[in-house]
């Protein structure tokens, strides 16, 4: 099983909920919490191609961003 090792959790979330961001230890692929997207965005998302049953698509807020440039070297203008 692989160890998540914590990133963070969105400050402004009621009660500490969603979004969270954790990081795999051994394959430094990231693992996300966030909220589920609406038909529109998932209409969206499809137009680009298909969604394989073994995934789901999430939305977190940018007020995010700052973890994930921590840990990935994300620019929140898209830039790696």
């Amino acid at each position: 099983m692989a160890e998540l090792r914590f990133i963070g959790k969105d400050p402004d979330s009621p009660q500490g909920g969603s979004p969270t961001l954790w990081i795999d230890q051994e394959d430094g692929s990231l693992v996300v919490q966030g909220w589920r997207i609406d038909d529109e965005t998932m209409s969206q998302v499809l137009a680009t191609g298909s969604l394989p049953s073994h995934e789901i698509v999430v939305r977190i807020p940018s007020r995010m961003f700052p973890f994930l440039k921590g840990v990935v070297g994300v620019d929140p203008a898209g830039a790696v």
